[in-house]
């Protein structure tokens, strides 16, 4: 009886096995014989699958691989003639192949025990697998088809295209010394990491452009656009104290961005910490004392707080280090400016005649002390409107008409 039922067994995988080869060749005819039909051969290919007993068969996983592999070849064939190619159907069916294959190989590596006992695995069908999704690496299938869909604006289907082909060289399979020199990653493989952040952004992805972005901050690649994208995204989601953190070392990453500075300094102005915001400018400009860009900033900060001399000693320092820094000479201008405005407030409250008269001279000597640096301002940055309008009520104030008449003509340009 129990030589019977092991007979059985027997039987019963025979026919399994059969079975299995029967399907499969019809898949492959589908694919391989007088007009492929990938409809079909996915349409056989999932009752393979759905079966159990193929579940854990690696050669039914890279078949169905292969589907997709084939249907890609198609079109890059028909590229290659120099036909339209239909990259929507290219890409997806790339993409799903590719996990079809990862499935295949994870099987085929897992070990399993020989007639004699010992633990095996199965390196042909490794290596099958493994050259296909090279070839998807090496030519950039996926890369193209995430190009596409970004120009249909479909930022999230870039954004997984993406990630999809810059995992290729993290899989399992390609750990091997050779797969790893072939796919380094190098500026190439950075760059299509910082296009995927973009996407992420472009998508509203926010969690998963932060942790691209993070991954990418501190290397080469545009670091300070990343560095930017990571702070707008923190600022995005309101995570104050990581979008702090994030400028706070940009800050001394990039001295000569003042981006990060402002950001910064702005953060600690509008949350009532101006005191921290000049020591930390302060500390800069200790340790960059030649950057041109802080000491405008602190003269911007200290005008603000009517700190008028040490406004314009900043402003002078910032012009020393950049002679061609209109907001400088522009600041120095406005330092004098606003005080001639505030002195006139304060005439229209003076009761006496006397010390009304001496207040309106107080008030042109600043307009006068204004001008030449509005003047400076202008011939650095000659398309700066607001300069221009400055100098043109300052040109009237002081009845200088042909200075005037020139300055309305570069107005109305």
């Amino acid at each position: 009886m129990k030589k019977s039922l092991i007979l059985a067994g027997l039987i019963l995988a025979s026919v399994c096995g059969f079975a299995q080869k029967s399907q499969l060749k019809e898949v492959k005819m589908s694919l391989y014989g007088e007009g492929a039909d990938f409809s079909k051969a996915r349409r056989l290919m999932e009752e393979i699958l759905d079966n159990p007993q193929y579940q854990n068969n690696a050669e039914c996983w890279y078949w169905a691989g292969m589907i997709g592999y084939e249907q890609n070849s198609q079109q890059q064939l028909l590229r290659l003639a120099g036909s339209p190619i239909n990259q929507d159907a290219a890409g997806q069916a790339v993409i799903e192949s590719l996990g079809y294959f990862i499935k295949a190989d994870s099987i085929a590596m897992t070990p399993t025990l020989d007639k004699k006992g010992r633990e095996v695995v199965d390196t042909k069908m490794h290596a099958k697998v493994q050259k296909a999704v090279k070839e998807y690496y090496t030519k950039q299938y996926i890369v193209a088809y995430g190009i596409y869909l970004n120009d249909q604006e479909d930022f999230v289907g870039a954004y997984h295209a993406f990630k999809a082909h810059l995992s290729i060289p993290t899989l399992a399979m390609m750990q091997d010394e050779k797969s790893q020199a072939e796919m380094p990653i190098d500026s190439t493989y950075m760059q299509y990491k910082y296009y995927m952040a973009l996407f992420a952004i472009q998508a509203e992805l926010h969690k998963e452009a932060i942790a691209v972005l993070n991954e990418m901050k501190d290397g080469k690649t545009e670091p300070i656009a990343v560095n930017q994208f990571l702070y707008q995204e923190y600022v995005t989601l309101k995570d104050t104290a990581n979008f702090v953190n994030v400028l706070q070392q940009a800050v001394w990453r990039f001295p000569q961005e003042p981006w990060f500075l402002q950001n910064l300094i702005n953060y600690y102005i509008f949350s009532n910490q101006e005191v921290k915001a000049i020591e930390y400018l302060d500390k800069a400009i200790e340790r960059e004392p030649n950057v041109a860009q802080y000491h405008l900033i602190k003269g911007n900060l200290s005008e603000e707080q009517k700190n008028y001399e040490v406004a314009l000693a900043e402003f002078d320092k910032a012009l020393e280090l950049d002679p061609k820094m209109a907001d400088a000479a522009a600041g120095k201008g406005r330092v004098y400016y606003n005080q001639a405005v505030r002195i006139n407030e304060e005439a229209s409250y003076i009761a006496d005649a006397k010390e009304y008269q001496l207040a309106l001279e107080d008030m042109n000597e600043m307009f006068r002390k204004s001008l030449p640096f509005f003047e400076q301002a202008h011939k650095i940055a000659p398309d700066n409107r607001d300069y221009m309008v400055t100098l043109k009520g300052l040109y009237y104030r002081f009845s200088m008409d042909d200075k005037y008449k020139a300055i309305q003509e570069e107005l109305e340009k």
